[in-house]
This record gives C-alpha cells, sequence and structure tokens, in this order.
C-alpha cells in the first residue's frame, strides 16, 4: 500500500482527534486523520457522495455534483479510481450525496438529487438503486422518493439512511442553525413533504474577522455538506469545511428528542482540504473517510480507536 507522508505544514494542522460524546458510556476515541491517497483522476474530479460499496470489500461508490455523467465510481480504500458504471433512468441534476444501506434484504444505494443553489426547486428526488456486483453492468433503478420541504424551497447536501426505522435523514445547508428533516424509505405516496425534527446544535459559525478576510468563502466553511449514519445507527455523522460534528442517540432513542436536549454535538477538526464534500462510514463502523470536490486532493480516513 502506497503511503503519503504529511508535510511538516500540514501536520502542524492536525488536531488531536479526540471524540468525547454526551455520556461515558459512548466515549469514543478516532485516531488521528490519515492520508491514504491523493485523488487525481478526471472521472472523480468533483465528489459529492461516498458511500461503503458491499460487494467491493475495502472500496467506497463515489458520485459527482451537478454537471458531471450520471455515473457511479468505484474507488479502493485510498481513493484510487477503479471503473465507473452509468445509472439509466437517474439524472444528475444536482447530486449532492450517496448513502449505502441494506434493506429487506436487500443491498442498496441511495443518491440524493437534494441540491438547489438558487432556492428554486419545487420538488427533490431521492433515487434508490441496487448496488451493482460488478463493473460491466449499469446500475438498476430500485425506487424513487419524491418529496417536497415543509416551508418552501432549500439548498441541501447531506443525506443518510436508517434501515431499521425505514426513514431517510436530510439536513439544510445554508440556515443557521442547520436543520435535520427525515422522509419514509418507502413512501406509501408520491410526494411527500419531509418532516422537520429541529435544529443542529453548536456548529461553530464564522467569526466577522473570518467574514472580512473572505466574505465568500468565509460564510461556506460552517454549511453542512455531507452526513452518513454509522451501521449500529446512533450515530449521525455531519460533515462541513473545517470538522466532523457527531449528533448520538441513546440506543433506542428518537433524533427528536436528542435534538430537544440542545446539548452541543462532539466533533472533530479536519485538517486543511479543499473543499470535504463527502463523507462515510465503512461497513464495521470504524472507519471513517472523507473526500474533496476538487482535484488534487487528500483521501483522508480516521479510524476508532475505542
Amino acid at each position: 500500500m502506497t503511503r503519503f507522508l504529511l508535510p511538516h505544514a500540514l501536520a502542524a494542522l492536525l488536531p488531536s482527534a479526540l471524540l468525547l460524546a454526551a455520556a461515558p458510556a459512548q466515549a469514543a476515541r478516532w485516531s488521528e486523520p490519515e492520508i491514504g491517497g491523493l485523488v487525481t483522476h478526471r472521472a472523480i474530479g468533483e465528489i459529492s457522495g461516498l458511500a461503503a460499496a458491499t460487494h467491493f470489500p475495502g472500496h467506497y461508490w463515489v458520485i459527482n455534483d451537478s454537471g458531471s455523467p450520471a455515473q457511479l465510481h468505484l474507488v479502493d480504500g485510498n481513493g484510487r479510481f477503479q471503473g465507473s458504471v452509468d445509472t439509466p433512468g437517474v439524472p444528475n441534476r444536482d447530486w449532492e450525496d450517496l448513502a449505502s444501506f441494506r434493506f429487506e434484504g436487500g443491498d442498496y444505494l441511495l443518491i440524493a438529487d437534494v441540491g438547489d443553489n438558487g432556492g428554486l426547486r419545487r420538488e427533490l428526488q431521492l433515487y434508490v438503486l441496487e448496488q451493482p456486483r460488478d463493473l460491466g453492468q449499469p446500475a438498476l433503478l430500485a425506487w424513487t422518493i419524491r418529496f417536497t420541504w415543509p416551508d418552501g424551497a432549500r439548498d441541501c447536501e447531506a443525506a443518510a439512511v436508517d434501515p431499521v426505522a425505514g426513514e431517510v435523514l436530510l439536513v439544510s445547508k445554508k440556515r443557521v442553525p442547520a436543520e435535520l428533516f427525515r422522509v419514509p424509505l418507502r413512501p406509501g405516496r408520491d410526494p411527500v413533504v419531509a418532516e422537520r425534527l429541529g435544529t443542529l446544535p453548536g456548529i461553530e459559525q464564522p467569526d466577522a474577522g473570518t467574514l472580512a478576510e473572505n466574505p465568500v468563502y468565509g460564510r461556506y466553511r460552517s454549511q453542512v455538506t455531507a452526513a452518513d449514519l454509522s451501521p449500529n445507527g446512533r450515530v449521525l455523522a455531519v460533515l462541513n469545511y473545517q470538522s466532523v460534528h457527531f449528533l448520538i442517540r441513546p440506543r433506542g432513542g428518537d433524533w427528536r428528542e436528542v435534538l430537544d436536549q440542545n446539548n452541543k454535538m462532539p466533533h472533530l477538526l479536519l485538517p486543511w482540504l479543499p473543499q470535504a464534500e463527502a463523507l462515510a462510514f465503512d461497513p464495521a463502523g470504524t472507519e471513517m473517510v472523507i473526500g474533496s470536490e476538487q482535484l488534487p486532493s487528500p483521501f483522508l480516513r480516521y479510524r476508532l480507536i475505542r
């Protein structure tokens, strides 16, 4: 396996990667971030979503943002491009996140076509595809979830699937504080209206000095760009350009109850990354990988060392 050494300037930015949960019984510790590889392939030049590849152990599926071909791309655990599959019937209007899950005996991927920079889309789509088993066949569409927001258009780049609860979790991007919604994974009617569960507490916002230094990019750094749910269904990881925040619910608990407690979410600070927009747990929940929407960029990995 090729190893990439950190430059001294970047190493100095690495934080102490300690995650302390809301209760001692939930305490977990993450490793320092590792650079598994450098993403350079043009086919994955604008990564907006990552998800574990069930039928390719140690690999991940990747999607690109709007303006790219409607394809899934396979990368290894170091972010090295392995190949692509088409997604017939699933247009890329503004793909923003990707989730892997097992449901009713099948292995699936959910593509969240929910981006809306201008706040103009009246209806959004979540596409559920069968997980590809090889690179020689297209990914088959299983079903589509059409939904609307309850109170008007908003931008969104973060989605996660809870197959046990039978729901998709969505986090809004530009509104402060960020909002958490859910929609049914298999809705009985179409379209459905997303249910607002509450707001995510304690995501640090840019101060006046940051905004004065860079009015555009400074504003974006705290906005949520990706999410994933741990395999045990208890930890919702939420990414922005500078950190990963963790919303943790007790066993058998509900997300609304956790949000109502208004406890500040524990978090990890990221090292420098050009544009962090994709995050995924591995199938065991012991690793977390993060990708960027620019080339070239590091493919980051955190390891759980509980």
